[in-house]
């Protein structure tokens, strides 16, 4: 081989190369990253800081809302255990009532008041069930059927059996009835 020849490869590889070069530049020109301007980067970080922002309120509204549902239920348990008491001392001011002692009745009417007024204040309230009222079985606990005295009673309530009760706006005792059929 000459000197010739070998600096004509030469040639021909460098300029094999520099095409392949401008190729490789010419298809990763669709691949250049663009680096963004400082307004966008701006925006960027705006857009960020009020997605944070909105879902931080979010946040703190479901928690307070939780926390409100909370205080409301915490009682719950509580009243739930008082209600068989509640209902001793009813029974127990009726039986009361038949001895006729008025000392006796007055204080026992006194405690019965002034525990019912303290549940009261703690949201505990007594769902107001009568007799007559239409049945449903939503809010009433139907204990027996018994056959309607007069037609006017079918589907109604006869008799409340034991007290419902409620906490805010919650049934945490279904009044006990017997309904005519």
């Amino acid at each position: 081989m000459s000197t010739e020849e070998n600096i004509n490869e030469e040639e021909i590889q460098d300029k094999e190369q520099m095409n392949e070069e401008q190729t490789e530049t010419v298809e990763g020109a669709g691949q250049v990253e663009v680096e963004p301007t400082s307004e966008e980067i701006i925006q960027q970080e705006k857009d960020k800081y009020l997605r944070l922002f909105a879902e931080f309120e979010n946040y703190k509204k479901r928690t307070s809302k939780e926390r409100i549902e909370l205080f409301k239920t915490a009682n719950q348990e509580l009243m739930t255990v008082l209600l068989p008491i509640l209902d001793d001392f009813d029974r127990g001011l009726q039986e009361i009532k038949k001895v006729k002692d008025k000392n006796l009745l007055k204080g026992m009417e006194l405690i019965n008041d002034k525990l019912k007024s303290t549940l009261k204040q703690k949201g505990l309230t007594l769902a107001e069930v009568k007799k007559g009222d239409v049945f449903d079985a939503e809010i009433h606990e139907a204990i027996t059927q018994i056959p309607a005295p007069s037609p006017k009673l079918k589907g109604k309530i006869i008799d409340v059996i034991e007290n419902g009760y409620m906490l805010g706006d919650k049934i945490i005792r279904f009044p006990k009835v017997i309904i005519g059929q």
